[in-house]
């Protein structure tokens, strides 16, 4: 994707984590990396970042084109290599480095939110944040989680429940929540639920009063909102589609 210092391209390029194995998709692995190809094909590739796919069924797949993310529901195959993992808290963590250059841990939004963040980031790893779901966190819950993270320095993925581009009917919007990453001021942004507050154009990401440039947008996303999870690649192209954002 050439369009160099082009803020939309900051923003949005490898943000999604692709998982259709996992639900609600939960596709069969052939209809998984069918459609992982059909998303590799479309005119908003630029978006798509990693495959997301259980450490079972690593051998199974082919190759994808690019990194895998492996959520550890057992160990990794021998031989596999994965440019990222993904666990649970609670995992040993004095092994966890040895898998992949980059580690996710996952964490409740409770509270011990603190605590563990701090045992996060004193191994070296990364957090993960459960966005969706059975139950979606709060906007207080997840504010809190994302402030914490930006007085630590500590980047972080998000997942689940990222569908739509924008606040709606109780379910995060993933602008929202790259708004609160980028502007602070974390509950307003997460709460927001006005899609014309929000704009996103060549020149710059906008919220309300504030606003952020390329350069800005892409250090955000390299030190802070790493990547969003989803089981759909087309759902969040669809949304942005729906605001003007894409096509480029």
């Amino acid at each position: 994707m050439q369009l160099h210092g082009d803020a939309r391209v900051a923003l949005l390029s490898r943000l999604i984590d692709h998982a259709p194995l996992f639900p609600p998709a939960s596709l069969a692995l052939p209809d998984a990396i069918a459609e992982d190809e059909r998303a590799r094909a479309s005119r908003d590739a630029f978006m798509l970042a990693r495959f997301v796919c259980p450490a079972t069924l690593l051998d199974e797949i082919p190759d994808v084109g690019r990194g895998v993310s492996a959520v550890l529901d057992g160990p990794l195959p021998t031989g596999s290599s994965v440019e990222a993992v993904e666990v649970r808290m609670g995992s040993e963590q004095a092994t966890l480095s040895s898998l992949a250059s980059e580690v996710y841990v996952e964490i409740p939004l409770d509270d011990g939110l603190e605590d563990r963040l701090d045992a996060i980031s004193a191994h070296g790893f990364r957090a993960k944040v459960r966005c969706g779901g059975a139950t979606a966190p709060s906007t207080e819950a997840l504010a809190a989680f994302v402030g914490s993270c930006r007085v630590r320095g500590l980047g972080f993925k998000a997942t689940a429940g990222l569908h739509r581009a924008v606040r709606a009917n109780g379910e995060h919007g993933f602008l929202n929540l790259l708004a609160a990453v980028v502007f602070g001021n974390e509950e307003r942004a997460l709460a927001e639920t006005d899609s014309a507050s929000f704009e996103l154009d060549a020149n710059v990401f906008s919220w309300r009063a504030r606003s952020a440039s390329a350069e800005e947008l892409a250090l955000a996303r390299r030190n802070r909102l790493h990547s969003i999870g989803s089981c759909s690649f087309f759902d969040p192209v669809e949304e942005l589609e729906a605001l003007g954002v894409l096509p480029l």
